[in-house]
């Protein structure tokens, strides 16, 4: 039996990158999310893009449109595992 070694992250991704890539893994264009989600196209492309924060409220929104949880969007890089104890 060969020993497994965890995986290193090999890139960072941002909010804005998480909100393209999930979209993108479910199918979804940017004008069926502003559907679903009710913020508008040209709003999720500032975001894609890094030049509109996400903010709070909008990540629930697009949590709720993408089926994820909103941490997931707003947090893409969090490691809890190297968080020290507060």
């Amino acid at each position: 039996m060969s020993e497994y070694r965890k995986a290193r992250r090999n890139i960072e991704v941002s909010p804005g990158e998480s909100v393209r890539i999930i979209r993108e893994l479910q199918g979804m264009s940017q004008n069926e999310l502003s559907k679903v989600s009710g913020i508008p196209q040209s709003t999720i492309s500032g975001i894609e893009r890094d030049r509109i924060n996400l903010g709070v409220e909008r990540a629930k929104q697009l949590g709720r449109a993408l089926k994820c949880h909103p941490a997931a969007l707003v947090f893409p890089g969090w490691d809890v595992e190297n968080e020290s104890a507060a």
